[in-house]
């Protein structure tokens, strides 16, 4: 089980490595996943050059608390298909990314994995 996990894991690892380059200036890295700007500041993230079908914001203490907030998207990979469920939270400063590959079947077993989040300049 301990190797079909990791198998998983790293599909998830590697078929986020494909998406296509940032739209806009990039302003973070979770992984292989790259945010950046749309170019016509529509204000939707980009996650890879590709715009999510769903974006949801959460702020955990207080409004326009940017140091603790909570981020949710799904985004489809323009290059293999893939839905992915991607949960970004930053806490007191300190950011990380859950990403999910969301399959159709609920009997279909679950790739996800947890990036540390870092700035880009």
């Amino acid at each position: 089980m301990k190797t079909l996990s990791t198998m998983l894991f790293s599909t998830l690892v590697v078929s986020t490595s494909v998406f296509a380059a940032p739209a806009g200036k990039p302003y973070m890295q979770c992984g292989n996943f790259v945010f950046s700007t749309s170019a016509n500041d529509d204000g939707w993230a980009r996650i890879n050059g590709d715009k999510p079908e769903t974006q949801k914001v959460t702020f955990l203490k207080q409004k326009d608390d940017y140091n603790n907030i909570k981020m949710e998207w799904v985004v489809e990979s323009s290059k293999d298909g893939q839905l992915y469920g991607l949960e970004y939270i930053k806490r007191n400063g300190k950011a990380f990314l859950n990403a999910q590959i969301l399959q159709a079947s609920m009997d279909a077993p679950r790739s996800y994995g947890s990036f540390d989040c870092l700035k880009i300049n």
